[in-house]
């Protein structure tokens, strides 16, 4: 009997073993079929961020303008597409044409700014390439070019779409997010999601309220000045604003690159536009629009944008704040709180409580 009851618990051990062996191969398999899927997961993040943009119009449709609740995202998506295409009719050509004038403009604005620093004409560099290279490879590279082109505009239309798609049917979604965990989670995981999910929509309306003022404001600034192409130039900085921190130097490099073509003057008071807008938006706009925004440490939301360029690229650079944002209040919620137990507030808590009890109630 001992003999067999040795052998028994060995063969158990060792069917543990296996079993134990088998669950980190298959959570390594998965992490690695993750990574191999970031860019895909980084575009249906952006669509939940286009639902929630969506949701948020409807919301306040529902509030000031008494549009029935079913109605509401139908209005709300007809609003936006609307609007850009008023703004497309009114405005798109000049818009266009001022565009191409920047990207025409541009690599001499470079050359001239690297020729006062005394490091020669890039573009001659770059033209000197391309005239050494194979006539095999500057076809795959201006094909590449194309691609990458082509490839931007096939998931900005993916992630709309999936967005539309989202927004018509959040609960479904939530919900099957929510069964891929253990049935005693369930209520810890949704009201985590609901929370990070009202955070990103605090966060998403500042920012666009935000980026509209700068763009609007830099235009104003550029056009006084006397820049070629203002209102692109402009945009350019608005839609860069989406990005924090990081964002306002990106957006004003162009216009501040085109000024020193014109004069040195021009340069300067461009320069020093740039930072005036900054200042107005750090210091008016921002605490206007961000009262009940979470409030992340500067220093881990600009590594948090770094760290996502460095390991996805593009994608990771535009999503990383966001990403960040969902990191954040999923630490303080569930860690901080509910497994160190120390006080602490999670931003959107409030209100996606208030937003459940009032599914609950319609259900």
């Amino acid at each position: 009997m001992d003999e067999d009851g040795y052998s028994f618990r060995r063969i158990m051990g060792d069917a543990e073993f296996v079993r134990k062996t088998l669950i980190v191969l298959g959570l390594v398999l998965l992490t690695l079929l993750l990574w191999k899927l970031a860019d895909v997961l980084l575009l249906a993040f952006g669509a939940v961020l286009v639902a929630i943009i969506l949701h948020a119009l409807a919301d306040l449709l529902i509030r000031y303008l008494r549009v029935a609740e079913r109605w509401s995202l139908s209005v709300a998506t007809l609003l936006i597409f609307a609007t850009f295409l008023l703004l497309a009719v009114m405005f798109g050509t000049q818009i266009r044409s001022q565009l191409a004038n920047v990207a025409e403009q541009l690599p001499f604005a470079v050359d001239n700014f690297s020729k006062n620093l005394g490091f020669g004409a890039v573009t001659d560099n770059l033209n000197e390439m391309l005239r050494n290279a194979p006539s095999g490879g500057i076809a795959s590279r201006l094909a590449g070019i194309g691609g990458t082109i082509l490839g931007a505009l096939t998931n900005l239309v993916l992630v709309i779409v999936a967005g539309i798609y989202i927004a018509a049917s959040p609960r479904t979604y939530l919900q099957g997010a929510i069964k891929l965990f253990p049935i005693r989670h369930h209520q810890r995981v949704e009201g985590s999601l609901r929370a990070s999910g009202e955070a990103l929509r605090l966060w998403l309306v500042s920012q666009l309220i935000a980026m509209t003022c700068v763009g609007i404001l830099s235009s104003l600034a550029y056009w006084w000045i006397g820049l070629p192409s203002p209102f692109a130039l402009g945009l350019i900085a608005g839609l860069a604003d989406f990005i924090p921190f990081l964002g306002p130097f990106l957006g004003a490099a162009p216009a501040v690159l085109i000024a020193f073509t014109v004069s040195g003057e021009a340069a300067l008071w461009t320069v020093l536009a740039t930072l005036v807008i900054q200042q107005i938006e750090g210091n008016v706009i921002q605490p206007l629009v961000t009262q009940n925004v979470i409030a992340t440490p500067p220093a881990l939301a600009l590594f948090a944008i770094l760290i996502g360029s460095v390991l996805f690229g593009t994608l990771g650079l535009i999503f990383g704040f966001p990403l960040a944002v969902v990191v954040f209040v999923l630490v303080k919620k569930l860690y901080v709180r509910e497994t160190l137990g120390e006080a602490t507030t999670v931003p959107g808590e409030d209100k996606a409580n208030q937003v459940e009890g009032g599914d609950s109630n319609r259900t």
